[in-house]
């Protein structure tokens, strides 16, 4: 039984994120008008607030991930 053999040094590299995670997140919502409502203005800041801080995490948190991941990868590869 023989195997396969190179005497091409085989480099493996870090698969790249997909790009729909690595996105920033979306700009959030604008009051529009010249008289606008406190209720709706409220409204929509309170919205805009809980889904940054929602979006802001998650990318945040898989981006830091991705990017540890990566440079222990490539630390250990050298």
């Amino acid at each position: 039984m023989a195997g396969c053999s190179t005497t091409v040094p085989v480099k493996q590299k870090f698969p790249n994120a997909t790009p729909e995670l690595m996105k920033k997140c979306q700009p959030l919502g604008v009051v529009h008008g010249d008289k606008i409502a406190i209720d709706e203005f409220l409204k929509t800041v309170i919205k805009n607030y809980g889904l940054y801080y929602e979006c802001s995490l998650k990318v945040d948190g898989w981006q830091e991930w991705y990017t540890e991941q990566r440079k222990n990868y490539e630390t250990i590869k050298k």
